[in-house]
């Protein structure tokens, strides 16, 4: 019977996800992995925190991430790193919307807008966002629906067992490719009874956010069972993460970029589509070179 109700998610899936609808902007999936430039900023983000909080410093590393290929431009103004603090929504709009404001219109990569707070969204949206990337799944604020809904954005659910001060607390799962799937799965059919489109989701396991270095590994490997789950395109942020550093004895953030991108491709080979990343350039490079092999491999099997 399990290998019945996989065999039919997998079907699901297959019909289900061959294009993303955020806005105005319509992603195919098929030829190659979509790369989302991450921008954050933020004091205190865990890899880049500091580095980008002048409003000026990030729009041009806005316009830099775009010339060197990302798709997505994911902003964000509060930091989700475990212990992290909360972030009032006017400081947080203070920090977004003036550089999406002035990036808006002038890039070819679209916006994504990484919160939990309604206020924000709306705000991000009105001024050009396409997308919102919620690690609560839009549960963290029952305003949030709404905002989607109005703006009709792309959205990224994303699990996330915890809170971000709380979620390497001693997590526990029975099966957490199971448990991951069947939550993802559940959300979305809630949003969609919501009015939220399938084709406006986009699915995050959420590795590094309540898992313990066991649990993220087994989700990378769990990739298939998980994209079949959720129907919908497999969005994966695992750049520069501490489970990496524990993994290959690497204390520094800055130097896990070889093990990021290692990951990238053995994940875009187990299927997952959306690739959340800090090294804009090198991760794009794999994108192509995938796409590369990918057709080459359909041509050969012809």
């Amino acid at each position: 019977m399990a290998d019945a109700n996989f065999q039919s998610l997998e079907k699901t899936a297959a019909q289900t996800s061959n294009h993303w609808k955020c806005r105005n902007r319509i992603f195919e999936f098929g030829k190659r992995p979509l790369i989302m430039g991450v921008l954050n900023v933020t004091p205190d983000s865990f890899s880049d925190g500091n580095k980008f909080f002048d409003p000026q410093r990030a729009v041009d590393r806005a316009f830099e991430i775009t010339a060197e290929g990302a798709d997505i431009i994911d902003i964000g103004g509060e930091s989700s790193r475990p212990g992290a603090e909360a972030v009032g929504v006017g400081e947080e709009v203070r920090r977004v919307v003036p550089v999406i404001e002035k990036i808006a219109g002038k890039i070819a990569a679209a916006i994504s807008v990484d919160t939990t707070k309604s206020e924000v969204a709306e705000a991000a949206l009105a001024a050009g966002a396409h997308i919102v990337n919620d690690i609560t799944a839009l549960a963290g604020d029952e305003k949030m629906i709404a905002a989607v809904k109005k703006f009709r954005a792309g959205v990224v659910l994303m699990h996330m067992q915890g809170t971000p001060r709380t979620m390497q607390q001693d997590p526990k799962y029975a099966d957490v490719v199971r448990d991951v799937g069947d939550f993802l799965r559940a959300r979305m059919d809630a949003l969609a009874a919501a009015g939220i489109e399938r084709d406006a989701m986009a699915a995050d396991p959420g590795i590094g956010f309540g898992k313990a270095v066991e649990h993220n590994v087994a989700l990378l490997v769990g990739i298939p069972r998980l994209r079949a789950a959720a129907g919908r395109p497999l969005v994966i942020g695992i750049s520069r993460k501490s489970f990496l550093g524990k993994l290959l004895d690497i204390p520094k953030a800055e130097d896990r970029a070889a093990a990021s991108l290692g990951g990238l491709a053995y994940a875009a080979m187990r299927g997952a589509e959306i690739f959340r990343v800090h090294d804009v350039k090198d991760s794009c490079e794999i994108a192509r070179l995938l796409a590369i092999l990918r057709a080459t491999q359909d041509y050969m099997h012809d």
